[in-house]
């Protein structure tokens, strides 16, 4: 597409260009190349305005779980619509959807929670997590204990306190932020950081001796709470390296340190388990989720807090007169209704047995490509996975940023008919649907290396070098 026909013409490309603002894109580039425009969509297939197909292999961003057109989950959203199309949850009022999603979720939870706080998306989640630990501490008398620590390299959204919590620098850069009170740790990549000779167990142990040292220098009185992806999305698709959580979650024993865990893309089956603090672990305190929650078909995200927490969010609201945070849609009964029909497609078809069942075939063709000549690292768990692009297999070097290799091959992936994405640097990742086939895997992952090998030929052409 040419820069003129998108600013005069009446395409819908056209006039995207003249009045969207696009997130996670470059919007000097999008002014000349236009947007891509999904019509349709079907399984775990999506089809442009021309009707090409493409294999969603990122499950929209990480949530479509049933894939697209998933008619029980439309169904239970009119079935709403017609009775009850909003509600609010202030000043104790409440609708029967809420309630009964509310106790579904305390019901299936990795650890025993005592209540749950709707809101509408995974960032809005982690900034009430952030408010909830500091009312949390000023309940109990500690107005110093107050820094979260987060970790380089992870993801909790794009609030203001939720992008304080990511430990991505372009969420930081030239927004002013981090804000106060929000630290972050070393990254559990045993592939980036560990050391030669140093086993994943032993690095495990320095990065838990990472977290203690920085609990020490801030001093413990002053430290509220640890926040951490049970597996990095954002950041790479980063699988923590054996006894990580174990040993972690010991120094925040020590010093009485709240467990944060987002579950915003783990939760509900993406790991092979329910949740995945229960593939690594994690004993959370205070537990956010969101998108495959409705599988992503309308806004709804949830915050699950121990009873501990609940209890002094109970003595602050009777200080005050109120729990005085909320949303106009927190605990939208819409939303809600197709949340809760989620869960129970979920049990219906097996959901976790059809992930257990397909997931080994998923992780040997990611395992496969090892040996691409792009590839420096795979890794995998469940139904998410991503590679590393190198220029050195042998010293790990990356390409210089300015080839663009990541946003390069997936450019071609897309071009092979298959949605996958670019995330920190040039990791390529796939997060299918859950619902996927083997068949449909295998076909994906063809995509996929056709990409890998489009990339390879410019690598070569274009004289990509490290950085």
């Amino acid at each position: 597409m040419s820069s003129p026909s998108l600013l005069q013409g009446n395409s819908m490309a056209a006039r995207d260009v003249r009045s969207l603002i696009h997130p996670y894109t470059n919007l000097s580039t999008h002014q000349t190349e236009g947007p891509l425009i999904i019509e349709t969509g079907k399984g775990i297939h999506v089809y442009d305005e021309a009707g090409k197909e493409y294999i969603e292999g990122l499950a929209g961003l990480w949530c479509t779980s049933f894939g697209f057109g998933e008619q029980e989950l439309v169904k239970a959203a009119v079935d709403q619509m017609q009775k009850l199309p909003y509600y609010h949850a202030f000043a104790s009022k409440s609708t029967s959807p809420g309630i009964k999603l509310a106790e579904k979720l305390l019901e299936i939870a990795p650890v025993e929670m005592s209540r749950v706080f709707f809101v509408n998306s995974g960032s809005e989640a982690n900034d009430t997590v952030v408010k909830l630990v500091w009312y949390y501490n000023n309940s109990r008398g500690r107005p110093q204990k107050k820094k979260i620590i987060s970790r380089q390299k992870a993801y909790h959204g794009v609030t203001v306190a939720a992008a304080s919590l990511t430990g991505l620098p372009p969420l930081h850069n030239d927004f002013d932020l981090p804000i106060k009170n929000i630290l972050h740790t070393s990254c559990p990549h045993y592939y980036r950081y560990g050391k030669d000779g140093e086993t994943e167990e032993e690095f495990a142990s320095r990065c838990a001796d990472d977290l203690e040292q920085l609990i020490l220098k801030e001093g413990p009185e002053t430290v509220a709470a640890f926040i951490a992806e049970p597996v990095m999305g954002a950041g790479g698709v980063i699988v923590p390296p054996a006894t990580y959580f174990e040993k972690v979650q010991a120094v925040l024993k020590k010093y009485d340190v709240l467990m944060i865990a987002d579950e915003v893309i783990c939760g509900f089956g993406r790991t092979g388990n329910m949740w995945g603090s229960q593939t690594m672990e994690i004993k959370p305190d205070i537990l956010s989720c969101a998108k495959a929650l409705s599988s992503a078909y309308l806004p709804i995200a949830a915050v699950m807090v121990s009873d501990e927490v609940f209890q002094g969010m109970v003595k602050q609201s009777e200080k005050h007169g109120a729990f005085a945070h909320g949303y106009t849609y927190s605990g939208h009964p819409v939303p809600a209704a197709v949340a809760l029909r989620t869960l129970e497609l979920m049990e219906e078809r097996d959901l976790l047995g059809h992930v257990d069942k397909v997931s080994p075939h998923f992780l040997k063709r990611f395992a496969d490509l090892a040996d691409h000549p792009l590839v420096g690292e795979v890794r995998s768990c469940g139904l998410v996975g991503a590679v590393e692009l190198v220029a050195d297999k042998k010293t790990k070097q990356s390409f210089d940023p300015k080839f663009k290799a990541g946003h390069k091959a997936y450019v071609a992936m897309q071009e092979a008919g298959l949605i996958s994405r670019a995330v920190a640097g040039d990791n390529l990742a796939l997060c299918p649907p859950l619902i996927i086939t083997e068949a449909e895997i295998d076909e994906m992952f063809n995509r996929f290396e056709a990409g890998l090998n489009a990339a390879a030929e410019m690598a070569k052409s274009e004289n990509w070098t490290a950085a």
